[in-house]
């Protein structure tokens, strides 16, 4: 059963560590206003660590030079600009994807699950089917 991201405030603010998809990364750079209420609380917050894998940055380049997506030429600068830490891809992370339910066959998802699983991380999604996974989500 998937777990929930309960964030409470402490003292008026959240801490939260959250790694954000690729939908999630798109609307936080270009759309804030798009994200759920406390996912703008979360990047809003200086106390907070967002992080970025490498897993939807290389999706958004595969998808943009095909021309199924059309990035903003500042895209990847973005990143860093915002504050956001990326995170990259180890071996713990490949390891933990072999052990995921087939719950989705997309390889992004499940690396990001997998992710999000062995670094301590929140999972920052709208995709209903990552909640089947046992990872922390935060509504984006």
């Amino acid at each position: 059963m998937a777990r929930r991201d309960r964030t409470r405030p402490r003292h008026g603010r959240l801490t939260v560590r959250v790694l954000f998809d690729t939908h999630a990364l798109l609307r936080a750079l270009h759309q804030p206003t798009a994200l759920s209420r406390t996912a703008q609380e979360v990047i809003g917050s200086a106390e907070n660590l967002v992080c970025v894998s490498l897993v939807p940055l290389w999706e958004c380049a595969i998808k943009s030079s095909i021309g199924k997506l059309d990035l903003p030429a500042d895209f990847f600068e973005a990143i860093p600009k915002a504050g956001y830490g990326v995170l990259q891809i180890e071996s713990p992370h490949i390891t933990a994807d072999l052990g995921l339910p087939m719950h989705r066959r997309g390889p992004c998802d499940r690396l990001l699950v997998a992710q999000a699983q062995t670094s301590g991380l929140v999972l920052g999604t709208r995709d209903p089917q990552i909640a089947k996974y046992d990872v922390r989500t935060l509504l984006a």
